[in-house]
């Protein structure tokens, strides 16, 4: 039983080299002829798409009951997907609306904005900790802080000569957040 779990056949072997010789390739050629945009984790849709790719390759390798082309089919049709929904969000608001978030505007000027920790789901907690791990290091010496669309924090330290930062030049100023 445990030599089953550690070594079935050099079949399986062999099938996971071969498809893996095969899939790799071919998932590297479809992310080249898709663009840098495929994999570019701009948001949440973007995460998952890449996640699926991953997941998919997996399947391709280790799953006997998937055939190679059907695989790369699957491949084929993630990234396409992610093509035509990137393609239409850059020329449609309404496309760009469902599929992407805006940026929330956190901290502003050393303040808090509760309203905008409640609505992403924050704790206070859990935005001091990302302060305490930036350049600015605490709240007093915070000119903002952002959850940019992909889900990561930007914290953006206090000017010395008073200038608003990047964040006002992001538009997250004009929000009222």
């Amino acid at each position: 039983m445990l030599s089953e779990m550690l070594f079935q056949n050099w079949t399986g072997l062999a099938r996971t080299l071969i498809v893996g010789c095969l899939a790799y390739p071919a998932l590297v050629l479809m992310l080249r002829l898709s663009g840098k945009r495929t994999l570019a984790k701009l948001n949440a849709f973007d995460l998952v798409v890449t996640v699926a790719l991953g997941s998919t390759l997996a399947t391709i390798l280790l799953s006997e009951s998937v055939a190679l082309a059907e695989g790369v089919l699957a491949l084929a049709t993630l990234i396409g997907l992610q093509w035509v929904v990137a393609f239409s969000s850059v020329r449609s608001t309404t496309v760009a609306n469902l599929v992407r978030s805006d940026a929330a505007l956190l901290v502003r000027e050393g303040e808090i904005c509760h309203d905008a920790l409640r609505r992403e789901r924050i704790t206070k907690t859990e935005l001091l900790t990302v302060i305490r791990q930036s350049a600015a290091s605490a709240l007093d010496n915070t000119s903002a802080v952002i959850l940019e669309t992909d889900g990561s924090f930007s914290v953006i330290a206090r000017a010395q000569d008073g200038d608003p930062g990047a964040y006002a030049q992001a538009g997250l100023q004009r929000q009222g957040l």
